[in-house]
């Protein structure tokens, strides 16, 4: 288990250092550069602007003071907030984006898994019918589309909830359902198709005909080993959740991490979009490595081949 883990960890080191450096090259092959705005500069202005932030150096020159700062856990200032480093940003965007996607995740993973097992255990009924209707709905309907709904009936029609910013708890409902449906539907059907696939197996057969009671064969046997599916799942899920989600935000005003990601890649912001990648592409890392040892929790046959 040690030797597993230990390769886990120098893949995932070895994952960040290359998105690092291809995000890093990737974005300056990008025309332009940060201070070509609507707001015309001088010429004498633009380089006083590219020396400061050490963007006249020679690209490879850059790019090791990139990676220096880099291990230090220096993301460095960004180009379009005045005096305000990417760390801040993301120390103060982060916990909100956070707060959504922990609460969406905990609303959708306990009733997506309980609607994808009953659905499963009554294929062919009603019950199955609805779980798949609600799964189908969820997934084909776009988050936009969704919160743009819940906004009208809700807060402009009903009045019983706000239409949008993040105040408190009443301003966390709607957000929370327009988010949490997609991932809901989506581990719905997964855990579904995954348990009848389960069910089905021949020690599944086995372990009724040996008399083992009803209720440890379907938690022991059915769910133990339908969940392998949903572990690879839940790491970039929840990942992508916590580090925002940009619709979402844009909808509901919610000053998340979301929403500077999207406007640092538009106004050229390369050290808020290298910071918030490496950011992001870390904490996905870091989800797939966890994981990776969940595997070998639930069933330990599961290693890498040497």
């Amino acid at each position: 288990m040690k030797n597993y883990i230990l390769q886990r960890l120098i893949i995932s080191v070895i994952t960040i250092f290359v998105l690092a450096t291809v995000s890093f090259f990737l974005l300056r092959s990008l025309p332009g550069n940060p201070f070509q705005t609507e707001t015309v500069l001088s010429v004498e202005t633009e380089a006083r602007m590219m020396a400061y932030y050490g963007l006249d150096k020679p690209l490879f020159e850059q790019y090791l003071t990139y990676l220096g700062n880099l291990l230090h856990g220096d993301l460095g200032y960004s180009l379009k907030y005045t005096n305000r480093t990417v760390n801040n940003m993301i120390a103060s965007a982060f916990p909100i984006s956070a707060t959504l996607g922990l609460i969406s995740l905990g609303v959708a993973v306990p009733i997506g898994l309980f609607l994808g097992i009953i659905s499963a255990r009554k294929r062919g009924k009603a019950v199955d019918y609805l779980c798949v209707f609600i799964s189908v709905i969820g997934v084909s309907i776009p988050s936009f589309i969704m919160g743009s709904f819940l906004q009208y009936i809700f807060a402009v029609k009903l009045q019983l909830l706000p239409i949008a910013q993040w105040k408190g708890l009443k301003f966390m409902v709607l957000p929370t359902v327009a988010l949490s449906l997609s991932l809901l539907a989506t581990l719905t059907r997964v855990m579904r198709a995954s348990m009848l696939e389960v069910i089905n197996q021949d020690y599944i057969k086995t372990a009724r005909a040996k008399g083992v009671p009803e209720d440890k064969v379907v938690l022991r046997h059915e769910i133990r080993n339908a969940m392998v599916p949903i572990v690879t799942m839940l790491g970039p899920m929840v990942a992508s959740v916590l580090m925002g989600t940009f619709v979402i935000e844009k909808i509901f005003a919610i000053p998340g991490l979301g929403q500077h990601f999207v406007n640092s890649i538009t106004g050229l912001d390369y050290t808020m979009t290298l910071g918030l990648t490496v950011f992001y592409g870390t904490f996905l890392v870091l989800a797939n490595f966890i994981v990776d040892i969940a595997y070998g929790i639930i069933d330990p046959r599961i290693r890498i081949e040497k």
